[in-house]
């Protein structure tokens, strides 16, 4: 079995849950940042990783998982300034399901991550951000050990369901 961990990380949030879940891994792997027209194939599962961004995968992304074959399994994982299981990431995931459309999703995992104090700066100057503003800065100091090892958890669960 042959796994490929693909990210994209800004901040290095989305990194340290891509390690993590390569670490977690006793198969063949591989680990890189996410490109566009990467060689995809013969991987049993791909795990692809992106910040969200506007409650969006970043744009950096799409390009990859459009390009994802038909029947690749894949496994997507995201960090965020949100509460775990809130609305904004739970959008961008449904998003990159749906630019998956011909690939299996076998599940995702988001964890919070510490955002930029550049954009949380940015944004308290507008009033439709600013509890979100509130939120995202309690997410200093995420991704936690707790954070890394629910991703090792996700890792193997997801290569559970293809065995």
């Amino acid at each position: 079995m042959k796994a490929l961990v693909t990210y994209f990380s800004q901040t290095g949030n989305t990194e340290k849950l891509a390690r993590a879940i390569y670490d977690a891994l006793e198969i063949e792997k591989e680990i890189t940042p996410v490109q566009a027209g990467q060689n995809t194939g013969g991987y049993d599962i791909i795990f692809c990783g992106f910040p969200v961004q506007a409650h969006s995968v970043p744009g950096k992304v799409h390009a990859f998982i459009k390009d994802i074959p038909e029947g690749q399994n894949i496994a997507f994982f995201c960090t965020h300034g949100s509460l775990r299981g809130g609305q904004l990431p739970r959008q961008a995931i449904e998003q990159a399901v749906g630019l998956a459309a011909k690939a299996k999703v076998l599940g995702d995992f988001g964890s919070r991550g510490a955002v930029s104090p550049q954009i949380l700066e940015a944004l308290s100057k507008r009033p439709e951000h600013r509890a979100w503003v509130e939120e995202a800065q309690s997410a200093d100091g995420h991704p936690d050990a707790a954070d890394l090892a629910d991703a090792k958890q996700f890792a193997l669960r997801m290569v559970g369901k293809i065995r």
